[in-house]
């Protein structure tokens, strides 16, 4: 029996605060990172600083659902393929069997693959608060005895077709979508461009093609084309109590840009935001004064604390993503503010603060 539980302290800084805009969240937000790379705090910090000045950035939830993916084996395909024809004719009963599990689980959709015989079902639940990792488990457990009861040539497989896809790379994922899926978007104008990043909307925009769209193509990335996502999610959900390991699926994204009449028009896409406001980990102090800090723990039970968690998770991508690419434009900038930072050097000021 586990008895040696103890507490890995990580450095933590609140960023911001990050003006954010829209119909679910309209507020000046101040922003908890915990991470051992000290840069990211003056980076995202500059990020919101443009957030600011520019009366705020847009986020929008796309689709809100965690997924999880059963596997059935079938006698053969013929027999499969009837059971996926029956089942579009029985949502309702499916429904309902997922609302049994929990007071907060509601079945959206479904996504099916046939493999020879192999049906993999891979379901899409709203699960409130919760991030879901469990609440979905519980659904698809329920699921899987009513599936080989009525359809009883169906043999059991795994509960985890490894479809979901959970703390993996996938492109199903970054096409339907596992948690929350976000947008976040805004125009900088162009003198805050030139001032406050030191660069131009021009720069950011050949960056933002021939490094996160090209580089990211023949790297071989899987439905992603971002600098470094991965990055700001992880220090946010270390400071909120969040599963870490679901930056894999998290760190997914694409970042564009264009130039609007001489303007930024700048944009994140991240659909898998995996976050939540009860449940496993969200009981340690520290966890609960930062999501009473940030808002989230107003409507308990209500699906809008971990709705507001994750669009502010996303705005905090957002500065980040934008800080360092105006960077990465300028030769040099990114070493020289690593070893300012990093090394605490004094009298030279940071290339990441804004003026």
């Amino acid at each position: 029996m586990l008895n040696n539980q103890s507490y890995a302290l990580i450095p933590m800084k609140m960023v911001g605060p990050i003006k954010i805009i829209g119909s679910e969240v309209n507020d000046e937000i101040k922003v908890p990172l915990a991470t051992f790379e000290k840069p990211l705090w003056s980076s995202v910090n500059r990020g919101a600083k443009v957030s600011m000045l520019i009366g705020g950035i847009s986020a929008v939830i796309i689709k809100d659902g965690m997924s999880r993916s059963i596997l059935l084996e079938a006698p053969n395909a013929e027999y499969a393929n009837n059971v996926v024809l029956q089942l579009n004719k029985r949502k309702s009963d499916l429904v309902a069997i997922v609302s049994s599990t929990s007071n907060f689980a509601q079945l959206q959709d479904w996504h099916v693959q046939i493999i020879g015989n192999l049906l993999y079902l891979r379901f899409s639940i709203q699960t409130g608060d919760a991030a879901g990792h469990n609440m979905v488990t519980k659904a698809a457990d329920k699921l899987l005895d009513w599936l080989m009861k009525e359809y009883n040539q169906l043999r059991y497989i795994s509960i985890s077709g490894n479809c979901c896809v959970d703390k993996k790379c996938s492109a199903i994922n970054g096409i339907l979508g596992r948690g929350k899926y976000l947008v976040v978007e805004s125009i900088i104008p162009h003198d805050i461009c030139t001032k406050h990043l030191r660069t131009t909307p021009q720069n950011i925009v050949e960056l933002n093609i021939k490094k996160n769209l090209i580089g990211s193509n023949i790297s071989g990335g899987t439905h992603t084309a971002n600098a470094h996502f991965a990055n700001m999610l992880l220090g946010f959900y270390l400071a909120t109590g969040q599963d870490a390991a679901n930056i894999v699926e998290g760190s997914q994204g694409i970042t564009y840009a264009e130039v609007r009449n001489q303007d930024l028009y700048f944009s994140v896409t991240i659909p898998n935001i995996i976050v939540g406001t009860v449940g496993n980990g969200k009981d340690l102090d520290f966890v609960r004064t930062n999501l009473e800090m940030l808002g989230c723990l107003q409507k308990r039970d209500s699906g809008q604390n971990a709705r507001r968690l994750a669009i502010i998770a996303a705005a905090t991508i957002w500065c980040g993503e934008l800080s360092l690419l105006a960077a990465q434009t300028n030769r040099n900038e990114l070493m020289r503010a690593h070893t300012i930072l990093e090394r605490h050097i004094k009298g030279i000021p940071s290339m990441l603060e804004s003026k």
